[in-house]
Order: structure tokens, then C-alpha cells, then sequence
């Protein structure tokens, strides 16, 4: 739906993306991340390819897929390369994609399961955001080492 809903001009998806931008470079990440990761709670295996899609919706790329919000399948890891390079990713945004995922929060069913078991809106909270913060903070301490040693 994000990516469908239009309001002056662009989607909703494109209207976050922006906004986010500016905090996501912070963690040497960009706003489509942070995007897809709100997108894909349901089910963290989608975050590539919901990642993928919104790089080509953000970049206004033409001929890759069928549309906003539908998966697609690139012909070569170098389209694929060439797709991310165009939505101005690099080498330290994809490092820090992999540690974010390494630490990044659980899906919904994980959520669910955790309250179910501990009956404690506390612990679920703390298991939610927790590695949300965690990630967070590698991903800052990376980028703060990557900008010194570069």
C-alpha cells in the first residue's frame, strides 16, 4: 500500500524514504532499510526483496519489475549490483545492512510468541526493541570507523 498511495506527487513509501534519509546515513544505512524493515515485520525474510523494490521505486528506475509492490527476479548479481549502486548504495551500506540483520528485531510471530509466553508487555518490549537498539549502535560504531579510517 505504501507504495501505491500517492500524495503530492509521490508515494507514501517515497515521502518516508526522504524523510528517513537523513537519520538512516547516521548509521550508514538509508531510508529504504529502515523502510523495509517496518514493511516486512510479518516476516523477516522478506526484507531483500521488499529492499530491492524500494530501491527501484525510490530511484525511478524503469523497466525492472512489474509495478510498485510487486517481487521481481533480476537476471545477474550484476543487475542486481547495478540497481542498488543506482539507489546510491555502497560498500559500507551493505556491510551495515548484514549487521543490522544480524541484530535487527524479531518478526511479528516472534512478538506474539514472546508476550504469550512471559505474559509481560515489558519483556515483549524489551525483546522487540532491544536488538533494534543493539543494531543500531554496531551499525553507528561501523560507520564512525569506516569515516576514520577513510
Amino acid at each position: 500500500m505504501v507504495a501505491n498511495i500517492h500524495v503530492g506527487g509521490l508515494s507514501l513509501a517515497e515521502h518516508f524514504i526522504d524523510w528517513s534519509n537523513p537519520f538512516a546515513l547516521v548509521f550508514g544505512l538509508n531510508g529504504v532499510i529502515l523502510l523495509a524493515y517496518i514493511i516486512a515485520i510479518p516476516a523477516n525474510e522478506i526484507v531483500i526483496p521488499t529492499v530491492l523494490m524500494l530501491t527501484v521505486l525510490s530511484s525511478k528506475l524503469a523497466g525492472i519489475g512489474d509495478g510498485a509492490g510487486v517481487m521481481f527476479e533480476m537476471d545477474s548479481i550484476a543487475d542486481t549490483a547495478q540497481v542498488l549502486q543506482t539507489g546510491g548504495w555502497t560498500l559500507l551500506t551493505g556491510i551495515n545492512l548484514m549487521l543490522f540483520s544480524l541484530l535487527h528485531n524479531p518478526c511479528s510471530t516472534t512478538i506474539m510468541t514472546i508476550y504469550k509466553e512471559t505474559k509481560s508487555v515489558k519483556w515483549t518490549l524489551l525483546s522487540t526493541f532491544l536488538p533494534i537498539v543493539m543494531g543500531f549502535a554496531v551499525c553507528f560504531f561501523t560507520t564512525q570507523i569506516w569515516f576514520w579510517l577513510h
